[in-house]
């Protein structure tokens, strides 16, 4: 099926209406290394200039740096004409000794120090901080980030008790003003679906990893939870963080790691029936979640304009049915799981 960046889906019941393919600008963060500003920069007009008008971000993308590149290039467009998101759970401060502040997973980026926090003081800041770097005065919606175990430690339970208390009536407030239109979660593991997405009252979800063209597991429980409640889901993670759009190369990554040998094997087969078909397995792993009834848009990212441009034609290859159907026929993807039409 062919989709359009012109086209619109409701996120949940609200006013917000998103496209089907957007922008994750995490790699503008430097998630794996850092690309210059002037290559962000042309990332991010190869994007508008390819027609994408749905942007997301957060503040933990390279501690801030993906919000300031984001915000740069957007400040300049028609505010009416683009769809940006981004995300609450931490607020920054300096850190004690910038010299030796050591980022993390964010070499990259700026040195800033996360504090986590979801309570409604939390939430507030973290929304005014993400105006301030984006240099923008509206972002049209919020999601609550990293609500899942890892991270938090011992602090989880008090956090999400903040989020389930103080926090949501933040959004909630923030929402009814008219400052946001809808409120997100984001998440990477399949069981946060059922455990902790129903601690608040959602319009929608970004979904990284539970729901790929290498893992349907979520199917019949926490993405069949959204479309029974009514919450849309955006896919973060389409390439499964890396090994969809690479193939299973040596190094190829998987939910933020290396991909192991399973998944490999799997990658391969699903390869070898996308080359029986003539079917890039970029193009396949893009347009395969957007057939799910809860499924909203999908947000791939990119380090460089080439990225962009490539994802978008992925968008649009023609995949024909019997493609899916030899999927279905050697297991690789789950039976009953909603396939595009031809």
């Amino acid at each position: 099926m062919a989709h359009k960046l012109t086209d619109r889906r409701q996120a949940g019941k609200t006013t917000l209406q998103l496209p089907p393919f957007g922008f994750g600008t995490a790699h503008l963060g430097g998630m794996y290394s850092r690309p210059s500003g002037e290559v962000a920069r042309a990332t991010l007009q190869a994007a508008w200039d390819g027609g994408v008008r749905f942007y997301d971000t957060a503040p933990y993308y390279g501690l801030g740096l993906s919000e300031h590149r984001t915000g740069n290039f957007l400040m300049d467009q028609p505010r009416d004409q683009f769809v940006l998101t981004t995300k609450i759970g931490r607020y920054f401060k300096r850190p004690a000794d910038p010299k030796t502040f050591d980022r993390g997973g964010w070499g990259g980026g700026l040195n800033m120090e996360i504090v986590w926090d979801y309570s409604y003081d939390g939430v507030m800041r973290s929304y005014e901080q993400s105006l301030l770097r984006l240099g923008l005065d509206t972002i049209d919606a919020l999601f609550i980030h990293d609500p899942e175990p890892q991270g938090h430690g011992e602090h989880h339970a008090a956090r999400m008790k903040d989020m389930a208390t103080t926090g949501i009536k933040a959004l909630e407030e923030l929402k009814a003003s008219g400052q946001i239109k809808a409120i997100g979660m984001g998440m990477n593991a399949a069981d946060s679906l059922v455990n902790i997405a129903p601690l608040v009252p959602l319009d929608f979800c970004i979904v990284a990893m539970p729901y790929t063209l290498l893992d349907q597991g979520s199917l019949h429980t926490g993405m069949q939870r959204c479309v029974d409640e009514g919450i849309s889901v955006v896919i973060g993670a389409p390439y499964a963080s890396g090994i969809l759009a690479t193939g299973p190369i040596e190094g190829a990554r998987y939910a933020y790691g290396f991909a192991d040998e399973a998944t490999k094997e799997k990658t391969r087969g699903i390869l070898a029936v996308a080359g029986r078909h003539g079917v890039s397995l970029q193009a396949a792993a893009l347009q395969f979640p957007l057939a799910h009834p809860a499924v909203v848009s999908v947000i791939p990212g990119g380090a460089k304009p080439e990225e962009v441009t490539s994802n978008l034609k992925y968008l649009t290859e023609a995949i024909p049915a019997e493609f899916w159907a030899e999927l279905k026929a050697q297991g690789l993807i789950v039976a009953d799981a909603p396939v595009p039409a031809a």
